[in-house]
């Protein structure tokens, strides 16, 4: 299909056509250019593109058009279309989109996640909803509860499908496709289709047309990549010395445990850097602080686990720094798909203690490109990094993320039966955690000393039980 398409070419409504226009948004993205026709035309599609690519407008458009032009029935609204998403931060913004694109349009949306209270969720509910954004566990509370009723959704969205089944949600989203009516619209968008996606959609979809915009795997070409080798006593002090001589760059830092960034955070602030930590165990009303400080200006620094790597939409990020390596190669793609968005230029540095030689060598693996290592003087590592240092058993697959208790705990005024709401241990069905993502890679020249490897609509960045009522996978 040409790029010179309009969305006027793809079939949308005047409505829409408005807000795109007065949005400044011209030129559909591929996944926008190939889904939402299809869409429009009544087809179950499977999709497969990157977070970054337009994905919520591509579903989002079409859905609202279809509810826009049909007679809702009679007697309370209820949902007509359910859009299930992994983490309450991607359920909030992906709300705030829909609600944007249609905000000349007569359609209530609203959100249910962990992390918040259930009560004024409720009323939602009950004042009638047209577009519910729902995390699987806290949405089956309310279904149980008799709040939430399915009957009536046309339109099911699956958003980021396998970071869901990664995250262990796949008993959940079977109870909830269960209550929705058969005769539906099922659209899935996934940023890879391994063989439980497609036991998915064989089993829940009609004939889904595939729609796959990108490769697996990959990353943006603007994104270079550099690590610093040191020893992981001397990674703070390092990082102190470097964020201390780029002074004006708004960085996001990832960190492997909760406890380790709220740590990270406050060293950070005595150190004279204004930063702020975002986690499960904080609730959303803290995570959303600290984001909007973030973005703002008022913390330059944000230090964030991994829950941070979906769903975070920040313009304009020049800098991710990987305090920590993933325990999941795909992982680092999701955080460092942070930086370098929309053709901007952006810079991924990792800072690699001895002990992360194997995790390195996953990186190298799965990108097939080498990441420069730069020893920084006065930072020298006590031993080389080798690549065939053995792999950490933490956060492997079916085992328990290093830092993570098990059982209950409390965290921000919720208590989760096994995982924490918001960010949780994968169910041994759950699978490898972590998620992939395409784009394209930017191999680096080797360095002496190097032993390592390798604006568009809708556009984004990615438990437990709660007290408030949320159960396993309700939020992240």
């Amino acid at each position: 299909m040409s790029d010179t398409r309009t969305f006027e070419a793809l079939g949308l409504s005047s409505a829409l056509l408005r807000t795109l226009e007065t949005s400044g948004y011209t030129v559909p993205t591929p996944i926008q250019e190939q889904a939402i026709p299809l869409i429009l035309a009544g087809h179950d599609v499977l999709g497969a593109a990157q977070t970054g690519t337009g994905k919520t407008a591509a579903f989002g458009l079409p859905l609202l058009q279809r509810l826009a032009k049909e007679t809702p029935p009679k007697g309370p609204r209820k949902p007509r279309a359910l859009i299930l998403v992994p983490t309450r931060e991607l359920a909030v913004q992906v709300a705030e989109s829909i609600k944007d694109y249609g905000r000349h349009l007569r359609l209530n949306v609203t959100t249910v996640f962990g992390g918040a209270g259930m009560q004024p969720q409720i009323e939602n509910l009950r004042r009638g909803v047209d577009v519910l954004v729902a995390c699987p566990g806290r949405l089956l509370d309310h279904m149980d509860s008799g709040h939430a009723k399915l009957d009536a959704v046309e339109v099911l969205v699956l958003d980021e499908a396998d970071r869901m089944l990664d995250m262990g949600f796949m008993p959940s989203i079977k109870r909830i496709l269960s209550r929705v009516p058969k005769e539906r619209q099922t659209l899935l968008f996934s940023a890879t289709f391994e063989d439980r996606i497609k036991a998915l959609a064989i089993e829940h979809m009609r004939k889904p047309r595939l729609v796959e915009v990108a490769a697996q795997n990959t990353i943006a070409e603007t994104i270079v990549h550099r690590a610093h080798p040191v020893d992981a006593a001397s990674k703070r002090d390092l990082l102190v010395d470097l964020l201390s001589k780029r002074h004006t760059d708004q960085v996001l830092i990832f960190g492997k445990t909760k406890h380790g960034c709220n740590r990270l955070a406050e060293q950070l602030e005595t150190s004279g850097l204004p930063a702020v930590a975002i986690h499960g165990n904080k609730s959303q009303a803290q995570r959303q602080k600290a984001l909007d400080a973030f973005k703002a200006g008022r913390a330059r620094i944000l230090v964030a686990t991994d829950v941070a790597a979906r769903g975070l939409d920040i313009p304009n990020l020049p800098l991710v720094i990987n305090h920590d390596l993933p325990m999941v190669a795909e992982d680092y793609i999701h955080r460092i798909g942070r930086t370098g968005r929309a053709g901007a230029t952006g810079e991924a540095l990792s800072l690699v203690s001895p002990e992360e030689g194997g995790l390195l060598r996953q990186i190298q693996n799965m990108l097939k490109a080498e990441i420069r290592m730069d020893v920084v003087p006065g930072y020298e590592p006590s031993r080389p990094i080798r690549l065939d240092t053995p792999i950490p058993p933490q956060g492997g697959r079916g085992q328990r993320p290093a830092g993570q208790r098990p059982g209950g705990q409390r965290a921000g005024g919720q208590r989760s039966g096994g995982h924490t709401a918001g960010e949780q241990r994968p169910s041994r069905a759950a699978g490898k955690p972590g998620h992939r993502q395409g784009g394209h890679g930017k191999a680096q020249p080797p360095a002496a000393h190097a032993h390592a490897g390798p604006k568009a609509p809708g556009s984004r960045g990615r438990g437990g039980r709660g007290r408030g009522g949320s159960r396993g996978g309700a939020s992240a």
